[in-house]
């Protein structure tokens, strides 16, 4: 009797630690994509300047640098179903949008030089399906 009260009790005590764990990991993936997304989400319909705009780009393509998204033949990052994040930036001035691989080809400095002063504004989230990680930026230049 002694040894099948201890036999479960062993089991229950796995299981336990078992739920606690599985808990705490899925606490921890929500909280770490939480803590992605804001980076972005203080921008998400709010107006900016040029080079706060920089900031989001650089911020896209480290991640996307960070979890080795690939590029297609022009240089862009090819999007995938977790990770990738894509920032497109429609310009008034030019009435054309631009990625943010080719913003950042011309040398964000460039670019935070030239737009600095401009307002910018975003107006367009998408996230991912899978875990809710934002995934596509649309960004709108308004002055």
């Amino acid at each position: 009797m002694k040894k099948i009260i201890i036999i479960l009790s062993v089991i229950v005590i796995c299981i336990v630690i078992s739920i606690t764990y599985a808990y705490t990991s899925y606490k921890n993936d929500v909280n770490q994509i939480q803590k992605f997304n804001n980076q972005f989400s203080k921008y998400i319909d709010q107006e900016f300047y040029g080079n706060e705009l920089a900031t989001i780009i650089n911020l896209a393509i480290d991640n996307n640098e960070k979890y080795k998204i690939q590029k297609n033949s022009s240089g862009q990052y090819i999007e995938d179903e977790l990770y990738s994040v894509r920032v497109d930036v429609y310009m008034t001035d030019t009435q054309k949008t631009y990625s943010m691989e080719l913003l950042n080809s011309g040398e964000i400095s460039n670019f935070v030089s030239n737009y600095s002063n401009i307002k910018f504004k975003c107006t367009k989230v998408e996230y991912h399906k899978k875990n809710k990680r934002i995934s596509y930026l649309g960004i709108e230049q308004i002055s």
